[in-house]
């Protein structure tokens, strides 16, 4: 076993004594270890199971990987699955930190900067800020019902029956509402009215390339290509207030007498950044994406304990990529797992599940200390009381919920119709849709 690298501190050892009670195993250090219980989990089967093929069953002579927590050690194996996260202070780009897969020694690729991957419905919020310019506001009230697009249409050939992930349909729906469900087809309808070119030239104020998400519905479901260091830079938009900022490893450099040899010049935002969104855009977003980390996709972060959590799950066809973007106005993270081949990570496995556990406990540790920062509505956002149904102003004898509007966007008075809804009538092709 001397031969085995040890990698992520997975040591290889050799089986040397297997009882009722546990496993003894010798490590490439020349420890002798007893592992027993929970340290067992993993190959429990493996060990006691008559069914298990001869090629799968662990016996003495056996190479294993083991970890040691604590005082205890437990088998374990090297991951087959990759994992990136990065994390920035969306004020200025600064890295916080960055994890670009399980060991460099074992693959040498950086998959925070160098894997190009679906980023599923992490990229809606995107496509709905795009939405909010175009007149829609959190209350417009969109169809998640079955789309179905003929091959004329499409222009590919073949016909296309989009479907939300979960397989429901739940009807009419206020656009806050679907962002927090994560439903698919309100997002491709919304898409379909702003119009795909409007929305590929929109995402680039974040700072996303054209080229890499072509103009289709399917950019609704987020069918482009992004890396984890671009979804951080862009979700850094919506947390610092509507700034791009550029991310950035190194501050400076100096020698061994404390001159700088090398310093970065980096924006601020709300000072020399450049702005690129209205402040009201990233106030909506921001507000909307709460909901997802309080009653949505993302609902697990209420763990945290904290009321100024904003992000977004990403889950891709087959499970293939899994992603979690999310964010407060001092810390941005963003967390992505799948295989480097891709394929399905299993039919379980979601954003919610896969990767927002991670972005989870970083955040437990880099926010912790630092207090809730209360998100204020900018100038120009109004607070108004609506119908929950209907998204129209609600009447005075009649129960309300308060959302915001762009002043200039309020919601419609019973039978009235908004910017909102004049601008999804008024788009083409999209009668069928609605």
């Amino acid at each position: 076993i001397d031969a085995l690298e040890t990698f992520g501190g997975l040591s290889p050892a050799v089986v040397t004594k297997i009882t009722d009670k546990g496993v003894r195993v010798h490590t490439t250090s020349g420890e002798d270890v007893q592992i027993e219980g929970e340290g067992l989990a993993l190959v429990s089967r493996v060990l006691h199971d008559t069914k298990v093929g001869e090629k799968l069953k662990i016996k003495v002579g056996s190479i294993v990987r083991v970890m040691k927590e604590g005082e205890s050690w437990k088998i374990t194996q090297l991951p087959q699955v990759e994992s990136a996260f990065v994390s920035l202070d969306p004020k200025n780009g600064a890295v916080r930190a960055l994890v670009g897969g399980f060991d460099f020694n074992r693959n040498k690729f950086n998959h925070v900067t160098q894997a190009w991957r679906q980023p599923g419905s992490s990229f809606k919020p995107f496509i709905y800020s795009a939405a909010l310019e175009k007149g829609f506001t959190p209350a417009s009230i969109i169809d998640d019902a079955p789309i179905s697009f003929p091959a004329s249409f499409t222009g590919s050939g073949s016909s296309w029956e989009p479907h939300n992930f979960d397989g429901k349909y739940e009807g009419p729906m206020r656009l806050r509402t679907a962002l927090t469900k994560s439903k698919n087809m309100v997002s491709i309808r919304v898409l379909n009215s702003i119009g795909v070119e409007y929305a590929q030239d929109y995402i680039t104020r974040f700072g996303f390339a054209a080229k890499d998400h072509p103009a289709y519905l399917t950019m609704a479901l987020g069918a482009g290509s992004v890396t984890p260091w671009q979804m951080a830079q862009a979700y850094a938009v919506f947390a610092n207030g509507g700034y791009r900022v550029d991310p950035y490893l190194i501050g400076r450099i100096e020698d061994n007498k404390g001159k700088i040899i090398e310093e970065t010049k980096f924006v601020e935002a709300g000072n020399d950044a450049e702005r690129v969104i209205d402040a009201r855009n990233a106030f909506l977003m921001t507000s909307m994406m709460q909901d997802v980390t309080r009653i949505g996709t993302a609902a697990k972060a209420r763990q945290l304990g904290r009321s100024d959590l904003a992000g977004k799950t990403g889950t891709t066809n087959n499970h293939i990529d899994t992603w979690f973007a999310g964010f407060n106005p001092k810390k941005v993270a963003v967390v992505w797992m799948g295989y480097d081949k891709p394929q399905s990570l299993g039919g379980t496995e979601t954003g919610g599940s896969a990767a927002l556990p991670i972005w989870i406990k970083y955040m437990s540790s880099a926010l912790k200390g630092i207090p809730d920062v209360d998100l204020a509505p900018p100038e120009g956002v109004s607070s108004i009381r609506i119908n929950l149904k209907s998204g129209n102003r609600a009447r005075e004898d009649e129960s309300g919920f308060y959302e915001y509007f762009y002043q200039e966007y309020p919601p419609p008075e019973k039978g009235g119709a908004s910017g909102a809804a004049s601008a999804a009538s008024d788009a083409t092709d999209t009668d069928s849709l609605y």
